[in-house]
């Protein structure tokens, strides 16, 4: 059974399986690529393959439908859950600056599958 508790997010987040490759923020290199299983304008929960310590910076690039060109994005790591061991891990995570153009693309592609629900 999922969390019962008071719901803590500001914003509305939906499931969508978006394209999104992370990094460390102080590796240059080492991109890996994955999908997110949801997203909202404050963050969002993807898979990935190793896990994560709260409190780390991924460098993130992900498409979203409303926009031609890639997202760039810090997120901070809320926590990374292992899902099947030592292969996926299921990592949620709050992003940490968005400008406004970037903004509007998250916003949109939330909207819409709002409305589509």
């Amino acid at each position: 059974m999922g969390y019962l508790g008071p719901e803590r997010r500001k914003n509305a987040r939906i499931s969508g399986r978006f394209i999104v490759s992370y990094r460390i923020l102080e590796e240059s290199n080492n991109v890996d690529i994955s999908q997110t299983k949801n997203i909202s304008l404050g963050g969002m929960l993807l898979t990935t393959n190793r896990n994560f310590e709260p409190g780390t910076n991924l460098a993130i690039e992900i498409r979203l439908p409303f926009d031609p060109n890639p997202i760039m994005l810090i997120g901070k790591v809320l926590e990374s859950h292992e899902i099947t061991k030592d292969l996926i891990y299921d990592t949620r995570m709050q992003f940490l600056a968005v400008d406004e153009t970037h903004r509007d693309a998250i916003n949109q592609t939330v909207d819409y599958y709002l409305k589509k629900r």
